[in-house]
C-alpha cells in the first residue's frame, strides 16, 4: 500500500476498499469488476478534487513524500552509460550530492543534484540531501569539467537545505555555496535546472542559478523551510502552514513572480503515484529546453546574467 498524507485520508479510505474487494476476488469465484471500477472512478475524482486545491503547506508534504522520485531514480531512467565523478579534490566526497557525465537522449551532458536516498539507510548515507561544503565544491568542479569540454549541465534539486552543522560550517559553507552559485553563473555552456522536489534555502540556490529552471508542479522553492521561518517569526514550528503561506514557495506563485521559467505538470496525485510517468515529464522538459537554449543565443553567460539582473525588477503583485 503506498504511503498517505493526513489530507488524503478519504482517499486512503477508498482504496483500501479497493484492495479489499480484490482479495475477495482473488479467494473465490466472485465478481466484484463493477464494483471496483465504480469506486476506482470515485478515488480519480476525488484525486483531482483534492490536488486541484492543495495549499502551500499541503504542497510541501506532497515535495517531501518517501515515494517521490528521487535523482538517482532520474538518473537510472533518463541517463545512459552514466558515469559517477566523485570528490571535491580538498577534502572529501559527499554524498548528497551525486553528479558525473552520461548522455541525455543523445546529448552528453554532466548531470548533479542532490541525493535525499528512499529507506533510513539510505537517507543516512545521503545525509537526507543535507550537503556539507565538499558536496558543493564537487558540484563546481563538475561544472568547471563540463565547462571545459562544452557539455550542458543539468541540474536536478531536492534539498531541505544545506547541512548546518559545526563541521560544514567550520569548513566554510557559506562560501562554498557562494562559489557554487557563482560557477553556475560563469560557465559558458547550457544550464537547464529542475526543482524535483524541496529546493530549500542557498543549498538549492547553489544548483539553481540555471539559464532555465523549471519545477515539477508539487514541488516547493524557498529561501527558508516553512518550520524554519516560522521559528524564526512566531518563535514556534507550530506556525508551519502560516509560513508557508507567506513565502510563495509553490511553483504557480513562483511562476508568477518570474523567479522560475515553466512548471511540469505532474500525474493525477502526485509524482509518487506515477513515478515512471512523472520522470519521462521531466526529461521532456528538460529536452525542450536544451533546445530551446541551443536554438537561441549561445552566449550562454549572458544570458543567465541578463535574466537574473532582471528579476524582480518588474515585480508582480502578490496578494
Amino acid at each position: 500500500m503506498p504511503t498517505f498524507l493526513d489530507f488524503e485520508k478519504p482517499i486512503a479510505e477508498l482504496e483500501g476498499k479497493i484492495e479489499e474487494l480484490r482479495h475477495l476476488a482473488t479467494s473465490g469465484d466472485i465478481n466484484i469488476a463493477e464494483e471496483v471500477s465504480r469506486l476506482q472512478a470515485k478515488v480519480d475524482r476525488l484525486l483531482r478534487q483534492t490536488y486541484a486545491k492543495l495549499t502551500p503547506w499541503q504542497k510541501t508534504l506532497v515535495a517531501r513524500h518517501p515515494e517521490r522520485p528521487h535523482l538517482k531514480d532520474y538518473i537510472q531512467e533518463l541517463i545512459d552509460d552514466f558515469t559517477p565523478l566523485a570528490g571535491d579534490r580538498l577534502y572529501a566526497d559527499d554524498a548528497a550530492i551525486i553528479g558525473g557525465i552520461g548522455r541525455f537522449r543523445g546529448w552528453s551532458a554532466m548531470i548533479v543534484g542532490q541525493e535525499k536516498g528512499s529507506d533510513t539507510e539510505t537517507r543516512v548515507r545521503h545525509n537526507f540531501g543535507m550537503a556539507k561544503p565538499e558536496g558543493y565544491r564537487k558540484a563546481q568542479r563538475l561544472m568547471h569539467l563540463a565547462d571545459r569540454y562544452k557539455l550542458p549541465v543539468v541540474s536536478l534539486v531536492d534539498t531541505p537545505g544545506a547541512y548546518p552543522g559545526i563541521g560544514a560550517e567550520e569548513r566554510g559553507q557559506a562560501e562554498a555555496i557562494a562559489r557554487c552559485i557563482a560557477t553556475c553563473l560563469k560557465i559558458e555552456v547550457p544550464l537547464v535546472s529542475v526543482i524535483i522536489g524541496e529546493g530549500g534555502s542557498g543549498g538549492a540556490i547553489a544548483l539553481a542559478a540555471a539559464n532555465t529552471v523549471l519545477m515539477l508542479e508539487h514541488a516547493v522553492y524557498s529561501v527558508i523551510s516553512p518550520e524554519g521561518c516560522a521559528s524564526i517569526l512566531w518563535r514556534s514550528a507550530e506556525h508551519a502552514q502560516d509560513a508557508a503561506e507567506a513565502l510563495k514557495l509553490t511553483a504557480a506563485d513562483l511562476l508568477k513572480l518570474k523567479v522560475i521559467d515553466g512548471i511540469v505538470p505532474e500525474p493525477l496525485g502526485g509524482a509518487h503515484r506515477d513515478r515512471a510517468a512523472a520522470i519521462d515529464a521531466v526529461g521532456d522538459a528538460v529536452e525542450g529546453a536544451l533546445a530551446q537554449l541551443r536554438n537561441g543565443s549561445d552566449d550562454y553567460k549572458a544570458h543567465r546574467r541578463a535574466k537574473f539582473l532582471a528579476m524582480g525588477s518588474q515585480m508582480p503583485e502578490i496578494r
